[in-house]
C-alpha cells in the first residue's frame, strides 16, 4: 500500500472537516520514532498533540496494558468501581498544586475535563458567568468551543455558542499585550459584560497551545488569584497540553507558586490512552449532586492503568 493511495481513499471515505497535517501514514512507533507504510522513518516532534511525554509504547504503558486486558476492559466505574481509578485518584491528589485537600473525577477527553470543571465551578458557585482569553483553545464541543478564543477552523459554521463566556487579553508580550492590558481587559468586561459577583471561573492555560505558545507570566498568574479571591470567583487551570511534565514540572501551573482551584488534565496523563480527568479542592469537587458527574467510558481501566505506569515512569 502507498501513501498517495491511501490519501486518495481518505478523501473519498472521510469528511473535509477532518484536517490531516501529514500525507504519510502510520505503520509502527517506537519512543520518538515513526514509520509509515512505505516503510520511511521520521522523527515524531508532534507526539500526537502534547500527548506522548512517555514516548510511543513505553515498555511500562505496555505491561500495564496488557495486565490489565486480562483482568476486564470495562464495568463502567459508576456501576461496578475498581481500585485501580480510587489509587489514582489518590496519586493525583498527592501531586495536585491546589490549597488543602484534593479529588480527582475521571473521564475520556481534554474537552470533557473542561466542559466538568465548567459544571462542578458553576454548581459550587452557582453563578453563570465563564471568563477565557483571546487565543486560547478548551476543545471542540460546544461550551469549549465558546471558550475557545480562536475562530478559525475551530467556530466557522458552528454558533450559535453557550452564552455567559467573556473574553478578555491573554498577555503577551510579542504582540504588546502586557500584563496589565490583561488586566485592565477583565476590569472591562466587569464593567460592561457581566458583574465579578456573577462569575463562576476564570479559565486559562499556563501556556496557551493553539495562540502561539504564548506563557503566562508569574505576576499574571498571582494577580489573577488575587482577583478571584477579591470576588469570590474560581481560578481554573487547563492544564490538558501543559500537564505531566511538558514544561519541566508536573503541572505547569507550580512554575508560578499559584494555587487554582480546579485543574483539568489529558493528553499525557495516560500515555496514549484516552483519558482525563478534573482534579480541585475537596469542597469545590463535591458541589455536584450524586449522578451529576460521569460518563460510560470515564476512568476506563486499561486508560487508569497506563496513567498508573506513566506516573511511575
Amino acid at each position: 500500500m502507498k501513501n498517495n493511495e491511501l490519501n486518495e481513499r481518505r478523501l473519498q471515505a472521510t469528511p473535509r472537516g477532518i484536517g490531516v497535517m501529514c500525507g504519510f501514514y502510520a505503520d509502527r512507533a517506537e519512543n520518538a520514532t515513526l514509520w509509515d507504510i512505505e516503510g520511511n522513518e521520521v522523527i515524531d516532534f508532534a507526539a500526537g498533540i502534547a500527548v506522548l511525554n512517555t514516548g510511543h509504547r513505553h515498555p511500562k504503558v505496555i505491561a500495564a496494558i496488557e495486565k490489565q486486558l486480562q483482568s476486564f476492559t470495562h464495568t463502567a466505574y459508576q456501576i461496578v468501581p475498581y481500585a485501580s481509578y480510587v489509587t489514582l485518584a489518590e496519586r493525583i491528589n498527592e501531586r495536585v498544586p491546589v490549597n488543602g485537600p484534593a479529588k480527582t473525577a475521571f473521564f475520556s477527553t481534554g474537552a470533557e475535563a473542561v466542559e466538568n470543571a465548567v459544571k462542578i465551578a458553576r454548581a459550587c458557585t452557582r453563578r453563570p458567568g465563564l471568563i477565557t482569553f483571546g487565543g486560547a483553545f478548551h476543545g471542540r464541543t460546544f461550551m469549549t468551543m465558546a471558550l475557545t478564543g480562536k475562530v478559525a477552523p475551530y467556530k466557522i459554521g458552528f454558533g450559535p455558542f453557550p452564552g455567559s463566556v467573556y473574553h478578555a487579553q491573554y498577555p503577551n508580550p510579542l504582540h504588546g499585550v502586557t500584563t496589565t492590558d490583561a488586566l485592565n481587559s477583565l476590569e472591562r468586561i466587569f464593567k460592561a459584560d457581566i458583574a465579578p459577583d456573577q462569575v463562576a471561573a476564570i479559565i486559562l492555560e499556563p501556556v496557551q497551545g493553539e495562540g502561539g505558545f504564548n506563557v503566562a507570566s508569574t505576576d499574571f498568574m498571582q494577580a489573577l488569584r488575587t482577583l478571584c479571591d477579591t470576588h469570590g470567583i474560581l481560578l481554573i487551570a487547563d492544564e490538558v497540553q501543559t500537564g505531566f511534565a511538558r514544561t519541566g514540572k508536573l503541572f505547569a501551573m507550580e512554575h508560578h507558586g499559584v494555587q487554582p482551584d480546579l485543574i483539568t488534565m489529558a493528553k499525557s496523563l495516560a500515555g496514549g490512552m484516552p483519558l482525563s480527568a478534573v482534579s480541585g479542592r475537596a469542597e469545590v469537587m463535591d458541589a455536584p449532586a450524586p449522578g451529576g458527574l460521569g460518563g460510560t467510558y470515564a476512568g476506563n481501566p486499561l486508560a487508569v492503568a497506563a496513567a498508573h505506569a506513566v506516573l511511575d515512569v
